[in-house]
């Protein structure tokens, strides 16, 4: 078993206009004093990172790694969440999401998926160059209009769009792997990934590409009231990330898993800081410890009562205390009594 790294913290929540969450250096050191040791890094804010840059120069991300090192912080992934998002959005969010690109490409749905994946491809080759081995994403959505069958949907609709979701991708994830890095898709509605059921989809669309795998967060298998201990026990060989993040449902006469249109604060599923919701941590700790996941434990902070002050400064020492030092022995060893093979034939009767 191994041991997971953490705690750590994405940064992309506290990102903002006043010091010290404006600027890299800043807000890194701000996260080192209040206990992180690593910080995950969103790729679509220039304050945090010159995505071109690092994908074409080796001496930036060492010059940047160490600055980083110089803090007291190292990078545990780069995250490309809103580039990932718009590899494929169906014409019904174009309008929403054209504010996650690039001005020049707005209001122009191809040229748009063409710079997202563009984005996609540096971030592999700027992940190799700061000798990182995950990288955290979304998948987009095609689909997610026709969640809920009604009116019925037409045949083959689904299949169609997995299809052209892993021909989109699988050229991604192939300069992934030549980066040799993995891909960890944060399963979250409204992308075509929610589930264990549509990953497994995705994963036949790209033909098992082993780059191909998950950035675990239980708040949204929370929302979902999906089983996300068991989750751990069906895909946890292609858990390349956690997000660790807390949430709470508490459905009533008047709503359920859909709450009614609700904002966050009013719906019977809502996303809480660490602590303050329902997600067993400790269950989860356990299991990933189980299965050998020795990548970093990050924090994403949403929440929608608590500060975001407040949530990072809780959320340190909250990771700190649910990471296991994995034992290197075993419990009973002091009644060992050593063994051979003529020794253990000999208690069969053999």
């Amino acid at each position: 078993m191994k041991t997971i790294k953490g705690p750590a913290i994405f940064l992309a929540q506290f990102m903002g206009d006043e010091a010290p969450f404006n600027s890299l250096d800043t807000i890194a050191a701000y996260m080192a004093d209040l206990g992180y040791k690593g910080i995950q890094i969103p790729t679509w804010d220039p304050r945090c990172i010159d995505l071109k840059t690092a994908a074409e120069s080796k001496t930036y991300c060492d010059e940047y790694k160490g600055k980083l090192a110089d803090i007291g912080v190292e990078i545990t992934e780069l995250s490309s969440h809103l580039q990932g998002q718009l590899v494929a959005v169906h014409p019904a969010y174009d309008p929403m999401f054209d504010s996650f690109a690039s001005p020049e490409v707005r209001n122009n749905p191809a040229a748009r998926t063409e710079w997202a994946v563009q984005q996609l491809m540096w971030a592999a080759k700027a992940s190799q160059n700061l000798g990182l081995t995950s990288h955290v994403t979304f998948s987009g959505a095609l689909l997610w209009p026709f969640l809920y069958p009604w009116p019925q949907r037409p045949a083959g609709l689904v299949e169609t769009g997995f299809k052209e979701l892993g021909k989109r991708w699988t050229p991604i994830l192939n300069a992934f792997d030549e980066a040799g890095v993995n891909v960890g898709y944060e399963l979250h509605p409204g992308e075509d990934l929610h589930d264990g059921i549509t990953f497994e989809m995705f994963l036949e669309a790209v033909g098992n590409h082993p780059r191909a795998g998950i950035n675990y967060d239980p708040s949204h298998f929370v929302l979902q009231q999906l089983d996300y201990l068991q989750f751990i026990d069906f895909y946890h060989e292609r858990i390349f990330a956690y997000h660790v993040k807390d949430a709470e449902f508490n459905p009533t006469g008047k709503q359920g898993v859909y709450s009614g249109f609700q904002g966050w604060a009013d719906r019977a599923g809502r996303f809480r800081s660490l602590g303050d919701g329902q997600v067993d941590f400790s269950g989860i700790f356990s299991k990933l410890s189980q299965y050998n996941y020795d990548g970093w434990a990050v924090l994403e902070w949403e929440c929608c009562i608590k500060s975001p002050i407040q949530g990072a400064a809780e959320g340190a020492p909250f990771i700190a205390d649910h990471i296991i030092q994995v034992t290197e022995k075993a419990f009973d060893d002091f009644a060992g009594t050593g063994a051979d093979e003529a020794f253990n034939r000999k208690v069969l009767g053999l």
